[in-house]
């Protein structure tokens, strides 16, 4: 199973016109097989009263990554939805650039499982979380472009 590059570019340029993506300004910086990573600029709308990053944003990048990292290998008609989502806050941060690096650990055809640490600048650990992840048949992404290549 070879993902289309025309495809995973075409999932890029629709999530980055998303509005909650679009809102947070996190973009899908690479996406392939079982993997992910996503960027966002730390903001002023970023943080929280005593000036780090909320929690929430750590939380929204690592279930966007681990979202990501699993949908790939779904069926072209399939969706996917994050059941649940575990994390740990491991170091604050204030600003610069983060980057969350998605995982998915276990492929299934309706449950998946992924991994994401968010890292700051000096790649350091900043937050790490898991997800459940459950298939949704005919709920596919519609971007006019095959998901995967003919092998």
């Amino acid at each position: 199973m070879t993902p289309n590059p025309a495809y995973l570019q075409a999932v890029q340029d629709h999530v980055r016109g998303a509005p909650y993506p679009h809102l947070i300004g996190m973009t899908i910086a690479s996406l392939e097989l079982d993997a992910c990573r996503i960027v966002l600029e730390v903001g002023e709308r970023h943080l929280q009263p005593f000036g780090i990053v909320h929690g929430g944003v750590l939380a929204t990048l690592i279930d966007t990554a681990t979202f990501w990292a699993g949908f790939v290998r779904l069926p072209d008609d399939a969706g996917l939805v994050n059941v649940d989502l575990k994390l740990n806050y491991l170091k604050s941060v204030s600003r610069g650039r983060l980057r969350a690096d998605g995982r998915c650990l276990r492929a299934g055809r309706q449950i998946s499982y992924a991994e994401a640490g968010v890292y700051d600048e000096n790649d350091e650990l900043v937050a790490h979380g898991t997800s459940t992840l459950m298939a949704l048949p005919g709920k596919g992404l519609k971007v006019g472009v095959p998901k995967f290549l003919e092998d």
